[in-house]
């Protein structure tokens, strides 16, 4: 059986270790458990390896978020790989600090990555969303999912990448609603 984890973010120095590349993050710890290798491939950088029997492809799409969709779309295709199977993990400003939250459906929230993707594929896809907080002024939104994390923040990101990388790994074993009871906090 054949899974699709994308972890969304933005390419370049400039962008790593940004709020809104969690997905990145997320991608690369699972790829480093399973001493899995990136390699630079149509649209995105994909790995993969096998977990309990499940084949999982990984990809952090090279699109920019704003396109995500287009690797989502192509990545799905190429592998085979139906929406109900494929995983898209993203920041989100909604949730505080430290949270996750995993869901089968529903919208963007604004998220231009997500927006693209519902473009692309539609409303109906599983999704890992992160928290990253929301400690900015009006207007500063922008700004401030593309800083860095600041010294608390990185303290604390290894545990919370870890958490995240379960919740992704089962839902590939276990499915979607056992792993919503068991992660969603």
């Amino acid at each position: 059986m054949k899974f699709l984890i994308v972890g969304l973010g933005n390419i370049g120095l400039e962008y790593e270790l940004t709020r809104h590349n969690i997905g990145f993050l997320v991608a690369d710890y699972l790829a480093g458990e399973a001493n899995a290798t990136f390699k630079t491939s149509r649209l995105a950088s994909t790995a993969n390896f096998k977990y309990k029997g499940k084949h999982i492809y990984l990809a952090k799409p090279s699109t920019y978020m704003n396109l995500s969709g287009k690797a989502v779309n192509y990545w799905m295709q190429q592998l085979k790989v139906p929406l109900e199977k494929t995983l898209i993990i993203t920041d989100d400003i909604a949730l505080p600090f430290q949270k996750i939250r995993m869901r089968s459906k529903g919208s963007s929230a604004g998220h231009n990555g997500l927006k693209n993707i519902e473009e692309t594929v539609g409303i109906n896809y599983p999704r890992l969303r992160v928290g990253i907080g929301n400690e900015f002024s009006k207007g500063g939104q922008i700004d401030y999912v593309l800083s860095r994390f600041n010294s608390e923040e990185i303290e604390l990101l290894p545990k919370i990448i870890k958490n995240a990388g379960g919740a992704a790994l089962s839902f590939c074993t276990i499915g979607i609603e056992r792993t919503m009871n068991f992660f969603n906090n």
